[in-house]
């Protein structure tokens, strides 16, 4: 007998450009489900009263810049979404919601998949997807990592994420000079062209950048990065990845990843 239809969705604001829906509804056709994804506009003080209005769909997936403020409303939150202090992932439970985080597992399973295996780390923002990125860090076992930003003063939910996670952080300004780019690993969370500021950095072959911007690709960065004979990861199999374990959290079945893979490089052929 077939599942009865249900309905799930992506939030954020902008959100048109978001490719969730092409993911977890290629999942659906997949797994056999006759379910709903959509995409909907929604800013951070709305998300509570949205969140009343659809109290019986399967889930959403939170995206900037809501993934503090899907902890902040949940009525109760994974360990690891406690520990990093931001969740993408809401799920129905006992008349309420629980916040989830699968950012990390779309870091680790992206890194896992280019066989990239790092001991020094660091990461360029610090917002949600920063805060997870030094999770996956923790996972890794590095117990330090740099963290470049714009405005050193707006790292104060990172650095308490870092003193839960047992991750000593050392902060500096954005710039291609940055001792920190050294790095085996640098994984940037910054929107758009942000890290154009250390694009041009003397790149070695022996690293590895992240970059979860994947539209367009390759990114300023990821170009740099490839001429200097880094190793280069898209946030596309970030985004894939991620988009899986949310597949399996909401619907209980195991995610259809190579299925969804075909339809995000169907959507977005030059971001890999």
């Amino acid at each position: 007998m077939a599942s009865p239809p249900r309905h799930a969705a992506v939030l954020g604001r902008p959100i048109a450009h978001s490719l969730s829906p092409v993911l977890h509804r290629a999942a659906y056709v997949a797994l056999g489900l006759s379910w709903s994804y959509d995409a909907i506009d929604c800013a951070p003080d709305d998300l509570a009263a949205l969140l009343a209005e659809r109290r019986g769909w399967a889930g959403f997936s939170c995206t900037m810049p809501l993934k503090h403020a899907a902890l902040a409303v949940a009525d109760e939150a994974s360990p690891a979404a406690t520990a990093i202090g931001a969740a993408n992932t809401l799920l129905p439970a006992g008349g309420g919601w629980r916040a989830e985080n699968t950012d990390v597992t779309g870091i680790l399973s992206a890194l896992a998949e280019r066989s990239v295996r790092p001991e020094t780390a660091t990461v360029l923002g610090a917002g949600g997807t920063a805060q997870a990125a030094v999770a996956a860090f923790a996972q890794l076992g590095i117990t330090s990592c740099g963290v470049l930003v714009r405005d050193v003063a707006r790292t104060t939910n990172l650095a308490v994420t870092a003193e839960r996670l047992g991750v000593q952080l050392a902060v500096s300004r954005l710039a291609p000079d940055a001792s920190e780019l050294d790095a085996d690993l640098i994984v940037s969370t910054l929107p758009g062209d942000s890290a154009l500021a250390v694009a041009d950095h003397a790149w070695r072959p022996d690293q590895a950048v992240l970059d979860v911007v994947y539209d367009p690709w390759p990114t300023a960065l990821a170009t740099c990065a490839g001429r200097g004979g880094s190793t280069f990861v898209s946030g596309a199999l970030m985004l894939l990845h991620q988009a899986a374990a949310q597949v399996e959290l909401m619907t209980g079945l195991p995610a259809p990843v190579e299925a969804m893979r075909a339809a995000l490089r169907a959507a977005v052929p030059d971001g890999w």
